[in-house]
């Protein structure tokens, strides 16, 4: 199994208290704090580093509008001391903020994402770290997403689009791991 290098750094996006409520849709991995946290806790006792991103909208009314209750990150996934809380208003985490920067100061060539939504915000980051010259290692196991309307009166069922998602980027833009074969790694 490929290892993980030290000075890979870990990125969780937007693992935010409001996805749990409406006007959300459905979600489907019920292991998604239990993943996450356990990438964290392993990753910190490793003294490895670690960037949050969090989701600060700019449209009205959303629930991820920096003044509102569910801006906050879920409990366990906050900063602690040393680590950088990034924050955007849009899908790529690389875009409008200093990501980019702040890797590059530390001598990084990998970054493990993970995150909420896999098909949104992990994926748009996905695809831009890649672009940017990044190995990228896709925690699938510890990201998640939501049933999405088909445009045709029904909807896709979150599994599938995750499960198309983590594909594409398997095939261009990641490698694609579980939390246990990240976890045996370090």
């Amino acid at each position: 199994m490929p290892t993980i290098p030290e000075n890979a750094v870990l990125i969780p996006i937007d693992m935010q208290r409001a996805f749990d409520a409406t006007p959300w849709p459905r979600r489907w991995n019920d292991r998604l704090d239990e993943n996450g946290l356990a990438l964290v806790t392993a990753w910190r006792a490793a003294g490895r580093p670690i960037i949050h991103v969090r989701h600060d909208s700019v449209e009205p009314g959303s629930t991820l509008r920096p003044e509102a209750p569910g801006n906050a990150l879920r409990p366990g996934f906050e900063p602690k001391a040393g680590e950088p809380l990034v924050t955007k208003s849009v899908n790529a985490a690389f875009i409008g903020t200093d990501l980019d920067l702040r890797l590059r100061r530390l001598g990084t060539d990998t970054v493990v994402l993970f995150g909420i939504s896999t098909d949104m915000c992990v994926s748009t980051s996905v695809r831009v770290g890649s672009n940017l010259g990044y190995r990228v290692i896709l925690v699938e196991d510890a990201c998640d997403c939501f049933d999405l309307p088909d445009g045709k009166g029904g909807s896709v069922p979150a599994e599938e689009i995750h499960r198309a998602h983590v594909a594409t980027l398997r095939h261009e833009f990641a490698a694609v791991w579980r939390t246990g074969e990240v976890l045996a790694s370090l």
